[in-house]
């Protein structure tokens, strides 16, 4: 009777200490939490958040998401962040976000050295040309390659618009 009340108490404890164990495993950073971590993003966050793509973006993947920089928002014209951010306009900011958005793992070695189209999560082309550094339509491309556990990162200099 020891024995068997010995088993299942080791038992148990294997079992609690195997659901520790996956409780406290880190889990890699997936691209909402790698641009929540980065304040050069904080725009970024912000409206992928008022779009409600925050769960998409956390999903498996792959996705080649061309982010612009707090700065690459700043440079549109005066108000349009704002008028995009309005709940009456959450279609047309989706519309902009999901176009820097490419479903599949394209790192900066498959795009560099050719120029074609990719097909953005908006359905729209964007053009790609790697020939001298990285240019996404009239945007360039200012750090490559940052990895998330479910795709990549590309920092762009500029908003890109359907």
């Amino acid at each position: 009777m020891k024995r068997r009340s010995a088993l299942k108490a080791l038992a148990a404890f294997g079992a609690v200490a195997a659901l520790s164990a996956c409780a406290t495993t880190p889990r890699s950073p997936d691209i909402v939490d790698i641009a929540a971590g980065n304040d050069d993003f904080s725009t970024l966050v912000a409206a992928v958040g008022a779009a409600g793509l925050a769960e998409t973006l956390k999903g498996d993947g792959p996705f080649t998401v061309f982010a612009p920089t707090n700065e690459a928002f700043a440079a549109l014209p005066a108000g349009t962040v704002e008028n995009l951010l309005k709940p009456e306009n959450k279609d047309q900011l989706v519309a902009v976000l999901t176009y820097h958005v490419v479903a599949g793992n394209y790192p900066a070695s498959s795009l560099a050295g050719k120029r074609g189209a990719l097909t953005t999560v908006n359905g729209k082309n964007i053009h790609v040309d790697g020939r001298n550094g990285v240019k996404v339509n009239s945007s360039n491309v200012t750090a490559a390659d940052i990895r998330a556990s479910n795709g990549v990162i590309h920092v762009i200099d500029k908003v890109l618009l359907p």
